[in-house]
């Protein structure tokens, strides 16, 4: 018989495994310990007290709940057809009003204990600041409508509006931000920062909620696209994969000073970018129907009706 198939030996094996485990179970009070030590250390970072915070998970269920509102009939569970549309509608807007008022409310109160502002009544500041946000629905399916054209307008590939709508990663990405940035410009802390890091976490474009874009924007492909908060952007503007418009490199500590005023490019109508071009600063105004070139690197002014590209490289073949 071998020592495998003698069920002594087997259980004597299970019994040795058990023991040790729980030998290394009883190491764990100490790491809780020190974890728990390491939380009232003043250089690291925790919240535990009895403040509200927004929940992230909350706030990116709000997104896919705002898009259903946005594209209805897209995404969502239930078919919606012209004589079920106000009650789907009815309910949706309802739900929206409530979860987005609480996450609203939540985080004014959570800014207002961590930073010891006057009380503001957040319960009835976060409700009436959702309904301004729910205002703005018509207006914001309005201009994405004109998103979703500028793709289908601007990429060969494109076989219909409903592709565009159900798998583009740059009008998902669009589609935050304008969520978002209704929200930054109705002073609502976190909330925005936090969908359009959701964004850039699902598709690679990093959009700042306090970026000003107008209408018809088409980011195609899409990957690694930066467009920082200050930067302001024109109607009938098109970037590719890799397009960065960000603020040039600050000195230290200088943070404070330069937060909130006008550290990136401006981007002027029917400009076209193409990939992997670098557009830096303040100064940095590109203008009107200007199309700038992949690769380059661009700190100072464009003018209007510009062609802007690297001189071609000479290849070598052996």
């Amino acid at each position: 018989m071998r020592p495998s198939d003698d069920p002594k030996l087997i259980r004597e094996l299970c019994e040795r495994e058990f023991e040790s485990h729980v030998q290394y179970r009883k190491k764990l009070p100490d790491i809780v310990d020190s974890v728990v030590a390491s939380c009232r250390d003043e250089r690291c970072f925790e919240h535990i007290n009895t403040e509200v915070i927004p929940s992230r998970s909350a706030v990116i269920d709000l997104v896919h709940r705002i898009q259903d509102v946005l594209f209805p009939g897209y995404f969502s569970r239930e078919r919606i057809d012209p004589v079920n549309l106000p009650y789907r509608m009815g309910q949706s807007i309802t739900e929206l009003f409530e979860l987005l008022g609480e996450q609203i409310a939540n985080s004014l109160r959570y800014e207002c204990n961590r930073y010891n502002k006057p009380c503001i009544s957040c319960n009835d500041v976060g409700l009436e600041r959702a309904i301004c946000f729910l205002k703005t629905v018509p207006m914001l399916r309005e201009i994405l409508a004109t998103d979703v054209r500028a793709a289908y307008d601007g990429d060969p590939a494109a076989k219909s509006y409903d592709e565009i709508i159900f798998s583009y990663p740059g009008v998902f990405a669009i589609m935050v931000y304008r969520i978002a940035h209704e929200l930054y410009m109705l002073d609502v802390p976190f909330l925005p920062r936090i969908m359009t890091e959701y964004a850039h976490s699902t598709t690679g474009i990093d959009i700042h909620p306090g970026a000003r874009i107008g209408e018809r924007f088409f980011i195609d492909h899409g990957t690694g696209v930066v467009i920082g908060e200050t930067t302001e952007i024109g109607r009938n503007v098109r970037l590719y994969q890799g397009v960065t418009l960000g603020a040039l490199s600050l000195p230290k500590d200088a943070g404070p000073q330069l937060r909130g005023k006008k550290r990136h490019p401006t981007i002027e109508d029917d400009v076209i970018i193409y990939a992997e071009a670098t557009i830096l600063g303040e100064k940095a105004v590109i203008g009107a129907r200007s199309v700038i070139g992949g690769n380059v690197w661009i700190t100072e002014p464009v003018p209007p009706d510009t062609r802007v590209m690297l001189e071609a490289p000479r290849l070598i073949y052996k």
